[in-house]
């Protein structure tokens, strides 16, 4: 769950090539649930997906807990990016349980305003499948992110590969 990237702008624009070569290939994934309540971060991330995807995700969106467990129910996503902090009083690490026990069995990306090595592991102790820092909601940190829930994606991006 820890960026590898080193920041650097010669590092990021070869990053973001390898992540756009992947992500270019078959995605594992189609239909997104995006769970946040403050619209300028939802607005930031819808953004950024539909520029990675060329539009061709289904991005569904929620903001209480509640709506979060009836799309995960009715709307049956491959992925949610789910908020740490939903309003009033919704922490990830109890929300995250309740999406499970509605039968969503897929990849949760948390994204933290508090994203500290601590946070982190309680997090993925909740069942978090990776964690994003809210304010590296990126084209490159996003990648990244589906890099490590979706493996098939790090083969596409693999050297050699006719698929990059």
């Amino acid at each position: 769950m820890v960026s590898t990237s080193t920041g650097s702008g010669g590092n990021f624009l070869a990053k973001k090539s390898d992540t756009t070569k992947a992500l270019k290939g078959q995605l594992p994934f189609s239909k997104v649930l995006i769970v946040e309540d403050e619209k300028r971060d939802l607005d930031r991330l819808i953004a950024t997906l539909n520029l990675m995807f060329s539009y061709k995700l289904e991005i569904k969106t929620a903001s209480t807990l509640s709506t979060a467990l009836d799309a995960a129910i009715s709307q049956k996503p491959d992925l949610i990016f789910l908020d740490d902090v939903l309003k009033p009083s919704d922490n990830a690490d109890d929300t995250i349980p309740y999406l499970r026990h509605a039968g969503y069995e897929g990849p949760i990306v948390v994204i933290s305003s508090r994203a500290t090595r601590k946070r982190k592991a309680e997090l993925t102790k909740a069942g978090a499948t990776d964690v994003i820092h809210k304010d590296d909601v990126d084209s490159v940190r996003v990648s990244e992110a589906l890099m490590r829930v979706f493996p098939t994606l790090n083969q596409q991006a693999s050297p050699g590969n006719p698929k990059s």
